[in-house]
C-alpha cells in the first residue's frame, strides 16, 4: 500500500481516517476538498482541478481522501489500493450532525488560506448543507461502491471494505 484512495459517503469520517493512515505508513495526506475549494465557497475549474491533483498522484506514496467522480479515471490509473468507510445510514448521520454542529460553533477555517468556515445557516437552513447532502446522496453512494467493488474493472487494485469504526481502526492498528 503506497497508493490509497479513502471513499465512502459524506460524514463517513474519510478525511479523519485518512490522514490517520498517512501517519500511521509515514507517508503524505491529500486532501481532495483542499485542493478543489477555494475561498468564498468557490471551486476550483475542473480542467485545473484534475492537472493539480495528477501533480499530487505522481508522487510515489500518499493517502487520498475524496469520492468526486469526475476525478476516478484519473486517480485510479495510479491507485494500489481503495478504501471504502462503509459506516450503517445511522452511525453517518449522526457523524455528520456531530461535525456540522461543532463546525457551526467553532467557525474554525476549513482548509488553510480559504476562510471558508460553516455556519449554523449553512450547515442546518440551507440547500448548501452538507447534512442534505447525506441524506440525499448516501443511499446513491452506498449502491455505486457496491457496484464497483464488485465489478472486475478495478484489477491489479487492492480492494478495502471497512462496514464499521471497530473494522476501520482494527485496520489502523495493522496497517
Amino acid at each position: 500500500m503506497k497508493r490509497i484512495n479513502v471513499i465512502g459517503t459524506s460524514g463517513s469520517g474519510k478525511s479523519h481516517f485518512s490522514y490517520l493512515l498517512a501517519q500511521k505508513l509515514g507517508i503524505q495526506y491529500i486532501e481532495m476538498d483542499a485542493l478543489f475549494w477555494l475561498p468564498n465557497w468557490e471551486q476550483l475549474e475542473t480542467e485545473e482541478f484534475l492537472s493539480l491533483l495528477k501533480a499530487h498522484l505522481e508522487k510515489e506514496a500518499w493517502v487520498l481522501d475524496g469520492n468526486q467522480s469526475k476525478t476516478n479515471s484519473l486517480k485510479w490509473q495510479y491507485v494500489d489500493t481503495i478504501i471504502w468507510l462503509d459506516y450503517s445510514f445511522f452511525h453517518t448521520f449522526k457523524q455528520i450532525l456531530i461535525r456540522s454542529f461543532k463546525r457551526s460553533t467553532s467557525k474554525q477555517e476549513i482548509w488553510a488560506g480559504t476562510g471558508n468556515r460553516e455556519s449554523f445557516r449553512r450547515n442546518f437552513l440551507s440547500s448548501e448543507s452538507v447534512i442534505l447532502w447525506m441524506l440525499q446522496n448516501y443511499w446513491k453512494t452506498k449502491r455505486k461502491y457496491a457496484k464497483l467493488f464488485a465489478s472486475e474493472s478495478l484489477n491489479g487494485i487492492q480492494l478495502v471494505h471497512l462496514t464499521s469504526p471497530k473494522k476501520a481502526k482494527l485496520f489502523l492498528e495493522n496497517a
